[in-house]
């Protein structure tokens, strides 16, 4: 039995990289998954935006990166596409 084993290091040195990976300042904290939103449409939904604007919506169109549709004015409704990073919650 090896009594000179060290238990406080890694058995095979340290990974070939920083503990946190570096990311670059083009991340976005929220991002919304088409998939999710896909169940919003043709319903009236409750969108707040990363910058914490918040509308009623009607969303007719969800593309890969973006949902398009109806948006609540005071003056009526207007159309509008939004990026989906730019959701920060929905509700429908």
């Amino acid at each position: 039995m090896d009594n000179n084993i060290n238990y406080n290091q890694a058995p095979f040195g340290w990974p070939p990289f920083d503990p946190l990976p570096p990311f670059g300042d083009f991340q976005q904290p929220y991002a919304v998954d088409p998939g999710s939103i896909r169940f919003c449409l043709f319903k009236l939904t409750y969108v707040e935006l990363i910058n914490r604007e918040s509308f009623l919506f009607f969303p007719v169109f969800v593309g890969p990166t973006s949902v398009a549709g109806w948006e609540r004015t005071r003056r009526g409704w207007s159309f509008l596409g939004i990026d989906l990073r730019e959701i920060r919650s929905f509700r429908c």
